[in-house]
Parts: structure tokens; sequence; C-alpha cells
């Protein structure tokens, strides 16, 4: 894709993780500060969330777009976030498939070739990388997210687009939601100022303070990551969401109805804590298997995806529990959905009798 606004064109892509919704505040934020955002997305893989099936779980929200589109609608709005289409990166779609059935989700030459096929078609001058790494992430160990990290920035910055990524921590659930409209509602939440989660917060405005410098808006990363503060506070990224959302198809009053706008599961159930204690350690992948087997992912390629179900008030590691708080709430279709998964979710959480250490939400900058 070629472009001429007048602005930089800058993107953002995580490798993958559970209650990721970054993607999703930071587009609009980026174009709230002067950015101009082609976020080209991708759908659920293997067991990680995908931006794409999340936002088709706002009604009407259209993620395949033509390229004439795109272009218009970045100019107008700011930003758009949409699959990629049959001309961007055409081959990256057999390949992303085959990936999922394959076993080869992990490999770190196809993850490079895969996500920087479809940014850098996309005609990017500067892309931020959020490369996660734990229970959580394809990359489980520092060593693996490095040579991942390192293999993208190098590849990307060699291709001339100003790259740098952060290595953050998937050891547990980014945000407390996993699953698509339980996403889309934190997200929007967030936006609108009714409940903020720190570490999504935080992850989101590091990530947006590195593009601004590598955009040439932030002479800093904290010029940047203040700029992403004003945004989100003011409200501004919430109004950009917003026209995103109806010049992409979805309801003119989405960020001031999204609570009814958003599918509901029928049944929503308490996962309680088996034990006393202190969350200790959690298998975040199992639970990103979890929400797959509700119906919130694809287990084969043509399935088709439950937007209402998954898990929401997943509680952090270090969080006190009495015997039979909950650990999280599930969300399924039905009550015998709902039985299995929570097991899965119980089965999934450790819990010890002393505070743990609790994991760092950044780990470094690869630049």
């Amino acid at each position: 894709l070629e472009w001429s606004l007048p602005g930089p064109v800058v993107d953002k892509h995580s490798t993958g993780g559970i209650g990721d919704s970054t993607s999703l505040l930071l587009a609009p934020a980026l174009a709230a500060c002067g950015a101009y955002v082609p976020m080209i997305s991708g759908r659920g893989l293997g067991h990680t969330g995908g931006t794409v099936d999340k936002l088709e779980s706002i009604p009407g929200y259209r993620t395949d777009v033509a390229t004439a589109d795109l272009h218009r609608i970045v100019a107008e709005v700011g930003c758009a976030i949409v699959a990629a289409s049959a001309d961007i990166a055409p081959a990256d779609r057999r390949l992303y498939a085959v990936r999922d059935v394959t076993g080869t989700v992990e490999s770190i030459d196809l993850i490079t070739a895969s996500i920087l096929s479809k940014k850098l078609a996309a005609g990017l001058e500067a892309l931020v990388l959020d490369v996660k790494v734990g229970s959580g992430a394809f990359m489980k160990t520092m060593e693996d997210a490095r040579g991942l990290a390192r293999s993208l920035v190098t590849t990307a910055n060699g291709a001339g687009c100003r790259t740098a990524a952060l290595i953050t921590d998937m050891s547990q659930p980014l945000a407390s939601t996993a699953g698509n409209a339980l996403e889309v509602l934190e997200v929007m939440e967030t936006l609108t100022g009714a409940s903020v989660n720190q570490a999504l917060w935080d992850v989101t405005v590091a990530l947006g303070g590195e593009a601004l410098v590598l955009a040439g808006l932030a002479g800093d990363a904290v010029d940047g990551e203040d700029q992403i503060e004003e945004a989100l506070e003011s409200g501004r990224a919430a109004e950009v969401f917003g026209r995103m959302v109806t010049a992409l198809g979805g309801p003119a009053d989405f960020v001031d109805r999204y609570p009814d706008r958003l599918p509901a599961a029928a049944v929503v159930r308490d996962v309680p804590a088996q034990a006393a204690g202190f969350i200790a350690q959690i298998d975040t992948e199992a639970l990103g298997h979890a929400v797959v087997h509700l119906g919130g992912g694809r287990l084969r390629g043509g399935d088709r995806i439950n937007p209402s179900v998954g898990l929401s008030d997943l509680q952090p590691i270090g969080e006190p529990l009495a015997r039979g708080e909950a650990l999280a709430r599930v969300h399924a279709a039905s009550d015998a959905d709902a039985d299995r998964a929570v097991a899965a979710v119980q089965a999934a959480f450790r819990i010890s009798a002393g505070v743990p250490e609790e994991p760092p939400l950044i780990h470094e900058r690869v630049a």
C-alpha cells in the first residue's frame, strides 16, 4: 500500500496472548495523537485470541474491506482495524491456516514472515512490536522471546520500517477478560473511563510511547507515553474508536450504548477456588484453550466463533482468595460447556500458602 497523508503511518503488532486487547486501545489513541494507523490484524491462532474476531463481535463491523475503502477510512478517521485482504500478503492466509493445524505456530521464521508480510505490505513508516513471553505466549522462555524480537526488529528495520519491540509478560492474562465480546466490553470500559485494568493500561501506554517516538511524534518515550495517556483520559481515543466502528459498518451509537450492542452468553457461572491462599501460578495457555472449547476460538479452520463466550473477572497472580471465592467467571452457551470450563479454569490456577513473587509487566526493550 502507498499512502499520501499529513502524518506518519504507524502500527503495532502483538505476537499473541490471552486477555490482550491492547490493539483496540492503541490504534485510536495513536490516531488521536496524529498518527495514521492501518492495522491489518489476524484471527485467533492456536490458544490465543484474534483482534479481527474480537471486532467482529460488534454488530455490523466489517473486517474485510477493499483497499480503496481502507485508504479512505484511515484518511478520514485516522485508524482502521481490518483483516488482511486477498491482495495484501495473499500467501499469508494459506500459511496462517496451515500453521494453525500443523504444529508450526511457534516457528520463529514463520512467525517473522507472517507478521512482517502484512506489516511491510501496509506501507508503514514505523512499527512497535509486543513480543509476549510466558505460559500464555508462543514463546515460553526469555531466550525464545528475545530470539523472536531480534528476528522481527532486524528484518523490519532492514526493510526500511523503523521498528522496536517490548518483551511483555504473558505468564498470566494481561487483562481480566478473555473472549471476543468480553474483551471489547473491557476495552470500552477503559476508553470511556468506566473501569480501567491497570496492566492493560500500562502495556498500551508503553507501546504507544514507543510508537510515537519511532514515528517522530514524540521526543522520547516519556513524552510519547504522556500523549497516549492524555488521548485515553480525555476521551479523544474513544471518539476515534466510535468513528472507526461507524465507518466500518458498526452502530453509530456504539460508544454510548456498547453494553446493549454486544452479545451476552446464555450461562454465566463463577469458578470457585478449591483452596484458600494466594494465586501463585497460572497456566495461561490452558485458559486460552478453555475459551476455544467454549466456542470462542476455532478447533478447525472452518469453525464458527460464538462471540459471547469466554472468561471474565480473571484474578491475577498474588491475589489472596478464600476457599470458594471466585477465580474467574465463565460465560458459556450451555450448562455442559460451563461445567467443562469451570473444571479447566480450576486446573489452570495453582494456589499456595505463601505470597508469590509477581512477574514484571515489561521485561525488556529490543531495538
